[in-house]
């Protein structure tokens, strides 16, 4: 059998006296698109500062590919992870073309230095062609719309060849058209042949396309449930999630959440 693209056991991460992740499981296996689900301070954003080697464990453990964080050069390894979100953008040069921008992925850079190599410039475009970005190889980051930006972030999580890709609310500015038009290149991304594992971060269902196969539902630092989205995403279980009474309904293959009258 195949080592799970990601396991994480019994994490739980504490800075002075609060607990900001309590005995988290969770298993990504070859094949799933997960959705991480919860509200703001659920402890999303923790994990993923956990998973990338940002913010040390308490205690658990934390492996990618089999290879244990604290056994293996984690500094290496988190390279299989890309990550795209909106937090990079402050630091990409609002001068810096599009092109240099995913060859950065190559070298985990912001603002590259680098000068790469031809074969990173020919592995960029052949990038932007799949996020369907060509016509746009060589304008500068400060002309592009979020939408754009979101493509090329992802374009330049691929360029170092992962293995998991996170999402972190990448739908965040989008209005409801380039929404839209973006969800639809994460469904095709999502089914391609050579597609790493991906991992959506989001408050909202809505953004839940039929690819994310697995999700995982966060409260407070804990998991509420983990498993396969039939399962997992339940009107009981994100009512549980958020706090509230909420009415899960679905359409033509996408989600909707309502808050229930009390």
């Amino acid at each position: 059998m195949k080592p799970p693209v990601l396991e994480v056991r019994r994490l739980r991460v504490e800075r002075g006296r609060t607990a900001i992740l309590r005995g988290v499981e969770w298993r990504v296996a070859p094949g799933e698109n997960w959705v991480i689900l919860g509200a703001n301070g659920s402890g999303k954003t923790s994990l993923l500062k956990a998973l990338t080697g940002f913010l040390s464990p308490t205690s658990g453990e934390i492996s990618l590919l089999g290879q244990v964080y604290g056994e293996s050069d984690w500094r290496e390894l988190r390279l299989q992870i890309g990550v795209v979100t909106s937090a990079f953008t402050m630091s990409i040069p609002p001068s810096e073309p599009v092109t240099d921008t995913v060859v950065s992925g190559k070298y985990a850079q912001l603002d590259l230095w680098h000068a790469g190599t031809r074969a990173d410039r020919i592995a960029a475009k052949t990038l932007l062609r799949l996020v369907g970005l060509t016509r746009i190889a060589e304008r500068e980051w400060a002309y592009l719309s979020q939408g754009e930006r979101q493509r090329v972030l992802i374009a330049r999580a691929l360029m170092a060849r992962p293995r998991l890709l996170i999402l972190d609310e990448p739908c965040a500015g989008l209005d409801p058209v380039a929404r839209e038009k973006f969800l639809r290149f994460v469904e095709r991304l999502a089914r391609s042949r050579h597609s790493p594992a991906l991992v959506l971060v989001t408050h909202h269902v809505e953004e839940i396309t039929p690819a994310f196969t697995h999700t995982l539902l966060l409260r407070g630092g804990r998991v509420v449930a983990a498993g396969p989205r039939r399962a997992v995403l339940t009107s009981a279980n994100l009512s549980a999630t958020f706090g509230a009474r909420l009415r899960l309904t679905r359409t033509v293959g996408r989600l909707r959440l309502d808050l229930s009258a009390s």
